[in-house]
């Protein structure tokens, strides 16, 4: 290298000018793509980042409500919240978690289902947050584990409010219960609202009711770490209980109706026909819905599952029985409306009837038969036969239609979910449900409540109670009123729908006819309930019905009794009743599974519930 080019200053200064200005170049090439980067980040995205931002350092948590109340139409308490005692454990906080939880089942008694809930929660949840152990501990564990408390770091007991049914089994298939929220539910609810909650009406009234049961949640604003620990609250709003709710029931009617009922299984349902109020809903066998408040056990699902006579099932609503005789009233009517009979036609009664060309044989209850019978006889002494000739000339379209309109073969509407519409048999039905012509001996025995002809124990006291009040539109419902947290003012609920159109007949006189041939069921000396009747102070309106559920020919029938029969093939006892005729203020339908005779089993358990409401 020349060593002129070792001394040149010149071109140093160049070499490092030009170098700078790369570097520069470069700078201000990162510059810009930081300018860049910084100006999407802080203009153009900047809500979505502070939104990021502020939920990575704040959280919102839900507050659960306290639960409304209920009551009877009396003030008396039917559902209510309770303290109680749930034991929890945060897994961060236990160093050796399978040590902790054999110790722990030597203190409290937890169940295969407590620890699988437990593993699925454990999974789900961060490790800082409390799993519940087991939801309702008894007073004894609460203080067992007191004492052992040293020795479970991390695992504490709490308290919190529960629901509690202090009536029991008392009115269970109206009030229903509450339990533990599922995945489904919580996917159906109000997320912001539900997402605190552990339990939710699952039946009854409790379910129906849920949203004003329920109350709304309470907020806060907590402050949180990146893991989502909690700091610091910054804000509190208090959640609102839940509305108090007032029912049509009458608890002392109801415990009496239920007493009354015994050891039978069946159903009650009486109510007021001047307004469709229930004043007692009674489905039996029972059960205790505190058992499902916080989980049933397995043992006690399985005893309720398999148990022959069905605790579970709401008879009231969802039982579907043939009404028998008790259908023969609005029969009757039928035939007076349509000008088929006069209330002083008589039809003799030989104790059987046969179809013009036909040597098949309907016979009557008494096997003798009647002899001649008007319309208030027949009705009052219950005669098949003038029941089957009635049915025959009416034919199954008229019968069809005159029993539509007393509700039967629809629901209610009442304020309950599952109430099934019973059966209201015509051809059209026949002929899709079973691909056959309606035959003219289905219609014979319709008349007399049999064959396929369904009804419910709900729809036979709702149509008895149009009979009652001449056919004025009602709505059945349990729901009176319903009153805010803390206050005294009683707010009336809306019916669960707006009433039908009023049953009116084209000769009033009617209502009369059939009434007077009801009052003689109770309380003349050939009615077929006139024991019923016997020292009441106010005046029956009644009728009796026996629904067969086990077929015999005549002539097994002639030397077989229900004695011999196995006790669920009995047949059912039924009775549907209104008083005092002069100005009715209830009506009853009575159904007494396997319970033999309308007369003598269903209508004196319909006396005492009556006497209980009108004469205290």
């Amino acid at each position: 290298m020349p060593w002129s080019h070792l001394n040149d200053h010149a071109h140093d200064i160049g070499i490092i000018r030009r170098r700078l200005a790369v570097t520069l170049l470069g700078m201000l090439v990162l510059a810009c793509g930081l300018i860049s980067r910084l100006s999407y980040l802080q203009i153009f995205n900047h809500q979505h980042y502070t939104t990021l931002s502020k939920d990575n350092r704040l959280r919102l948590q839900a507050i659960p409500p306290s639960r409304g109340l209920i009551y009877d139409r009396n003030g008396m308490l039917l559902a209510e919240n309770r303290p109680s005692f749930r034991l929890v454990l945060v897994p961060e906080q236990v160093k050796n978690l399978h040590a902790t939880l054999t110790d722990l089942t030597r203190l409290v008694k937890l169940r295969p289902t407590d620890l699988e809930r437990f593993q699925a929660l454990l999974e789900q949840s961060p490790s800082f947050q409390e799993i519940p152990l087991k939801f309702e501990l008894p007073e004894v564990e609460v203080a067992r584990f007191a004492v052992n408390r040293q020795r479970f770091p991390g695992v504490e007991v709490k308290a919190r409010l529960t629901r509690y049914y202090p009536q029991g089994e008392i009115a269970v298939h109206a009030l229903g219960y509450v339990g533990r929220i599922n995945e489904r539910e919580l996917g159906q609810a109000d997320p912001t609202q539900y997402q605190p909650s552990s339990h939710i009406g699952k039946t009854g009234i409790e379910r129906y009711y849920e949203l004003l049961l329920h109350g709304t949640a309470g907020l806060e604003h907590q402050e949180t770490s990146a893991l989502g620990r909690i700091i610091r609250t910054l804000s509190h709003r208090a959640p609102t209980p839940g509305r108090d709710l007032y029912l049509t029931l009458d608890l002392r009617l109801q415990r009496i109706a239920e007493n009354a009922l015994g050891n039978h299984s069946g159903a009650v349902v009486a109510l007021d026909p001047r307004n469709g109020e229930i004043l007692a809903l009674v489905s039996k066998p029972t059960y205790d819905p505190n058992l499902f408040v916080n989980g049933i056990s397995l043992e006690d699902y399985k005893h309720l599952q398999t148990n022959r006579d069905k605790p579970l099932f709401n008879r009231s609503l969802r039982g579907q029985y043939p009404p028998g005789s008790t259908i023969k009233p609005f029969v009757g009517l039928a035939g007076l409306e349509t000008g088929v009979r006069q209330a002083h036609d008589t039809i003799y009664c030989p104790g059987h009837f046969s179809l013009s060309g036909s040597s098949y044989r309907w016979y009557d209850w008494k096997r003798w038969g009647h002899g001649r019978m008007n319309f208030k006889q027949a009705i009052a002494q219950s005669c098949d036969v003038y029941f089957y000739k009635l049915a025959y000339d009416l034919g199954i379209d008229a019968i069809h239609d005159a029993l539509a309109r007393f509700g039967f073969g629809q629901s209610t509407g009442i304020d309950l979910n599952g109430e099934l519409p019973g059966l209201l048999p015509s051809r059209r039905w026949k002929r899709r449900a079973k691909g056959e012509p309606w035959y003219p001996g289905e219609t014979v025995i319709t008349g007399i409540g049999q064959g396929f002809l369904l009804v419910t124990p709900l729809q036979l006291a709702y149509a008895s109670a149009l009979l009652a009040n001449r056919g004025r539109p009602i709505v059945p419902h349990l729901g009176r009123a319903s009153r805010a947290p803390g206050q005294n003012t009683l707010s009336p609920l809306p019916l669960p729908h707006p009433p039908r159109a009023a049953l009116a007949l084209k000769a009033p006189e009617h209502w009369e006819r059939v009434k007077e041939a009801m009052v003689a069921v109770v309380n003349a000396r050939h009615g077929t309930a006139h024991r019923v009747g016997e020292g009441a102070n106010y005046v029956i309106a009644g009728k009796t019905g026996t629904a067969q559920v086990f077929g015999l020919d005549h002539a097994a029938e002639e030397h077989t009794g229900d004695n011999a029969l196995s006790k669920h093939l009995h047949d059912h006892a039924l009775f549907i009743a209104f008083a005092p005729i002069s100005d009715p203020c209830i009506a009853i339908a009575v159904v007494v599974e396997n319970g033999g005779s309308g007369g003598a089993v269903a209508g004196p358990i319909a006396r005492q519930i009556m006497d209980a409401w009108l004469t205290g």
